[in-house]
């Protein structure tokens, strides 16, 4: 489904329609998938449709929402009190943080962060995850390592040593930072926190971080992770941070388990995990421990 922009190729989307079939998926679009409005896939109430429609369908095992912009916009559009009734799969990353974070945390259901099927590692993490019901160690490793005697692709930084164990909560920085103060927040105290970005500079970056701290967020979680800010090179100005120093600065004072850099984000390469699903954090190790299916 699309609750954010539109589509407006359909050569990407039979790509992806034929990757789950590959995986052994019988995909369906929604109704409105090709609708337009601006740049959204029709307006909120039809996006929500889709949504809706879907989690009401018993024959609909799972749901992969686009990303772009606007699924923020649908979140007081939707009956949760339907979708907690009729639990399946939500699937979605970037944009879609904003409704896989509103329906757990209106709910309680768990909810995914990560892509659909597409290359072999993705797909590998998809399948475990989603219809193997695996738990299992997330560790950071280089597709193809060729001749290099060192990782170089999927590299980690410790920043606090140390172990945590809670809940995973978070996706993407501009999103979750925008639903701070709203309804559709979940309660992050004992929370790992997760988070990942695109294209953006660092001191937007450092501002999104300074709004969670703000907020009460990071003085409230057990363990923390960056995954990868795609594209969030220092600016060209005199005297930029690094992002480096950014997270040092927030997250370092926290004294929490903390790393930076596993496969999480705008990357080709990406972990499929549970919102809401318990975890194990080993920051010297840089690696995640599922600890529950997420499915059953």
């Amino acid at each position: 489904m699309s609750p954010a922009t539109a589509a407006f190729e359909t050569d990407p989307i039979e790509i992806f329609e034929e990757a789950f079939r590959a995986v052994g998926l019988v995909p369906r679009l929604g109704p409105n998938f090709y609708l337009r409005r601006g740049y959204f896939a029709g307006d909120d109430a039809a996006r929500a449709s889709d949504i809706m429609g879907f989690f009401a369908d018993p024959e609909v095992r799972g749901i992969f929402a686009r990303g772009g912009w606007g699924a923020a916009r649908v979140l007081p559009h939707l009956d949760y009190d339907l979708i907690q009734a009729n639990p399946k799969v939500l699937l979605g990353y970037s944009d879609a943080t904003a409704l896989i974070l509103g329906v757990h945390a209106r709910t309680g259901l768990v909810t995914m962060h990560g892509p659909g099927p597409g290359n072999r590692f993705s797909t590998d993490h998809f399948r475990r995850a989603l219809m193997d019901g695996e738990a299992g160690l997330l560790e950071n490793m280089d597709a193809d390592p060729g001749d290099s005697i060192v990782p170089r692709d999927h590299r980690f930084s410790t920043i606090t040593e140390g172990r945590a164990t809670g809940p995973l909560l978070g996706g993407n920085l501009t999103v979750l930072s925008a639903i701070v103060g709203s309804d559709y927040l979940p309660d992050f105290r004992g929370a790992i926190l997760f988070l990942e970005d695109v294209d953006e500079a660092v001191y937007r970056v450092d501002r999104m971080m300074t709004t969670l701290k703000l907020a009460g967020i990071l003085d409230s979680i057990a363990g923390f992770v960056f995954g990868r800010c795609t594209g969030c090179d220092p600016s060209s100005g005199f005297g930029s941070l690094t992002l480096e120093q950014v997270l040092e600065d927030h997250i370092a004072p926290l004294g929490i388990p903390a790393f930076r850099g596993s496969m999480i984000g705008h990357i080709p390469e990406q972990f499929t995990l549970p919102i809401g699903g318990r975890a194990e954090l080993d920051a010297a190790r840089g690696t995640l421990r599922l600890l529950e299916p997420a499915v059953r």
